[in-house]
This record gives C-alpha cells, structure tokens and sequence, in this order.
C-alpha cells in the first residue's frame, strides 16, 4: 500500500480554514495522476470526499488506459447522491466501506457497498477493509487522504511506502497535519521508514520512503 502526501514544507495539508487547493504545483499534481494510473484503488476518507467533492480519475493528456477504483471510508454512508464520486460510478467503479447495511439510494446508483467490522471507534477496521478490497481483486492501494486516514493506516501498520510532495510553503501549527495521531509514547513506537530517493517535481519535492 502506498500513502501520497501532498503538503507545505511544515506538513500541513491545508490551512486552518480547510483551504488546500492548491499547495503543491501542476508537476506534482500530474505525478500523482500517474500514481492513480498505476494503482488498482485510490482511498480517501469520507471529510475528504465531502469537502473536496474530488473525481479521484487519471486525467494525463492522452492517458487511454483503465481507471482505478474510488474507495470511500464512509462508515455512516454520508457520500452524497450528487457528488462526483456518485453520479459517475457506472463510469468509474466507486466503492463504499461502511460498518452498516447498504443504503439502496447509493446501490441505485450504482455504487458497490462493503460492509466491514466497527474498528470500536465507529469506524471501519482497516485490516478487514483492505481484506475485502483484495477479496474484490484491488490490492495495489493508493491513499490519499485525509490526514485522520493516513494516521489510521499508518496506525495499523499497513503503509508499505510514502511518496511525499513537499512544497516550499509555511502553513504554521493551526494549519491541518498531514498525519492524524499515531499514540507514539516513544521513539521505540514510532513507525520508521528508510527513505528511497528524493527528486524535484516542477518547485516541489517528491520524496519516497519505504517501510523499515
């Protein structure tokens, strides 16, 4: 599983307002098309979903080849009827993981719905999420979001690599973090990864790590 991470120079991902469009550059943006490209699923967290309204397709000049599956953590089915993910499912498969039954108006739309445990938080269990995405034959994963979704993979230890696009932005300590809480009591706890390489994308970064 990869985690993308797009953010300023301090890792925040969006002001204190929410505003994240956009920190990192066109360069950076293409890039990630092309992670998208070579991914079976793209997952993002259902505040991303519903504050960004985002497509979550390849859209490279030329791009012909398939388009992956939009994965959404919606575990009270909030997706809305109208946004994008929703009206193009038949398009572009759009896969729902909730912790309840069904709801038909997303079924009739024709979004597929996985029904997975409470992680006892209320939300669902990421182990048995990317279970089932396996089970649906996605298991090349992209995770891009949000900040809560990345702590919560990296959590669970499922992250096998970060590719990281820093820009030479300052957001501040009110900005929004990168990476939800991790509950590290010490250094001993804390998820380590070996960094890969580091390159310039356009006036970003792009910084990949693996998992130690």
């Amino acid at each position: 599983m990869v985690l993308k991470l797009a953010t300023s120079l301090d890792g925040r991902i969006a002001t204190a307002t929410g505003e994240s469009r956009w920190i990192t550059g066109e360069a950076a943006r293409q890039e990630t098309h092309r992670l998208r490209g070579a991914s079976d699923a793209v997952i993002i967290g259902i505040e991303t979903a519903l504050a960004d309204d985002p497509e979550l397709t390849v859209r490279l000049p030329g791009y012909n080849g398939r388009q992956p599956a939009r994965v959404v953590l919606d575990s009270r089915q909030r997706l809305t009827p109208t946004c994008k993910l929703v009206t193009t499912a038949r398009e572009s498969p759009t896969l729902v993981v909730t912790v309840d039954p069904p709801a038909q108006l997303l079924l009739d739309a024709g979004v597929q719905v996985i029904t997975v445990p409470d992680a006892g938080d209320g939300r669902t269990d990421l182990k048995s999420t990317v279970a089932a995405l396996a089970a649906c034959g996605l298991s090349n994963l992209l995770v891009e979001g949000g900040g809560q979704v990345a702590g919560a993979f990296l959590r669970c230890d499922l992250v096998d690599e970060i590719v990281w696009f820093r820009s030479a932005i300052l957001l501040g300590g009110e900005g929004r973090p990168a990476i939800g809480a991790l509950g590290v009591q010490s250094l001993a706890d804390a998820p380590r990864f070996r960094r890969l390489d580091v390159s310039e994308v356009g006036d970003d970064l792009c910084e990949r790590y693996e998992r130690v």
